[in-house]
Formats: structure tokens, C-alpha cells, sequence
């Protein structure tokens, strides 16, 4: 019964928060968060774009409040807007921007689309990058293409680390998923190690 419950929970988790990206589209909501409160569920949108999510004095608010009630039959849903610190670094919104240059110009465009990506991040100082895409893309070789660069954790704590997220692109040949990961600039990182020559004294130290 219990295990039950909780599939529930997490299967209306997940509607809701497809209901509030779908809402919006590509490109305006980065990441939905649930909260559960003693006055009730809390949920937390993360954007780029925090105006446009709110709308014209709250009506955009209003509205996922009415639907939540309604469709989710949730009592006392909070809405709360955070504007992301730094959007350049954020995994969502690359993926959904390489989705939707797929959409515009087609999957034939996939490797200038996901090279351009990589160079702006590195011009930005990222310290890594990965970009996977998958699906209907036009090759007679693979349907997996790996584009990266730098720095890239695939192991232990990478989640403190690097930042990940996917999208998916409806082409007219078919879909595409797209799966992006980042090492943004000014991640400190646990096993690097740095080397100082101290020339007075001919040393070599190492830090990590």
C-alpha cells in the first residue's frame, strides 16, 4: 500500500512538471522542483527568464495554480521563480537551444549546431563539455554522435561537478535526443593538481 502511494506521488511529480515545461516550451524553464510542506506542495521553477514565467501582473502564476488545484487536486500549491545566477552554464538551456536549432534548420545542420555550442562555451571559460546526440540524424554512419572538449567527470561525486540535462528535437526525419553535460568555469575540482615553480629556489611544488 505504501509503495503504492509513493509510485503515485512521484508519477503526478513527474506530470506536473512536464505540464509546467510544456506550458512554457523550450528555452524558459531550466529545472521544476517539488517540495512538500506541512501547508501544503511547494514548486520551485528555475529560469532564465523569470518575467516571462511570472506574466503581466501574476496571470501566468495564477493559471498553474488553477490547474494544479483542478487537474492535480493539490490544496495549497506555492509558486516560486528563481532566476538562474548564471544561464550560460546551464545544461537545460544548452540542450534545449541545440533542440531547437535541429527543429529550425534540420538534423543535416547537427555538427555545425553542436561544434558552434562548444565553441561559445569555451570562449565563456567552460572547463568541459559533452555533447551526445541520438536518433534520426542523417549519416549512414552511427546514430550516435559525441561532440566534447576539455575536462569531463564520468565517475564518483560528478554530480557536484558536472551539470547535466537532456532534450528532445522533433525533426521532420524523426526524433533526436539530446543529452549535454557541463564542467562550468570556476569548478573547483577535488583531484587537480597544480604545479608552482619557485625559481629562487629551483623547486617544483604540487597542490591539489
Amino acid at each position: 500500500m505504501i509503495e503504492k502511494k509513493f509510485i503515485e506521488a512521484k508519477k503526478q511529480e513527474f506530470e506536473i512538471k512536464e505540464f509546467i515545461k510544456n506550458k512554457f516550451g523550450k528555452l524558459k524553464v531550466s529545472e521544476v522542483r517539488i517540495e512538500r510542506t506541512p501547508i501544503g506542495e511547494k514548486i520551485i521553477i528555475n529560469t532564465a527568464r523569470r518575467g516571462l514565467i511570472i506574466g503581466k501582473a501574476g496571470e501566468n502564476i495564477q493559471e498553474i495554480v488553477r490547474v494544479l488545484k483542478r487537474r492535480y487536486k493539490l490544496e495549497n500549491p506555492q509558486i516560486d521563480v528563481i532566476e538562474l545566477e548564471n544561464p550560460d552554464f546551464d545544461a537545460q538551456t544548452i540542450a534545449d537551444r541545440i533542440a531547437l536549432a535541429m527543429e529550425r534548420f534540420g538534423p543535416l545542420s547537427f555538427k555545425l549546431i553542436a561544434y558552434k555550442e562548444l565553441e561559445r562555451l569555451k570562449k565563456l571559460g567552460a572547463l568541459g563539455a559533452e555533447i551526445r546526440l541520438s536518433g534520426k540524424l542523417p549519416s549512414e554512419r552511427a546514430k550516435k554522435w559525441r561532440f566534447a572538449f576539455g575536462y569531463m567527470k564520468k565517475t564518483g561525486e560528478s554530480r557536484f561537478i558536472v551539470k547535466k540535462a537532456h532534450a528532445i528535437s522533433k525533426t521532420r526525419p524523426g526524433v533526436v535526443g539530446v543529452k549535454v553535460s557541463i564542467v562550468p568555469k570556476g569548478t573547483k575540482i577535488p583531484e587537480k593538481i597544480e604545479i608552482r615553480m619557485d625559481k629562487s629556489k629551483g623547486l617544483i611544488e604540487g597542490k591539489i
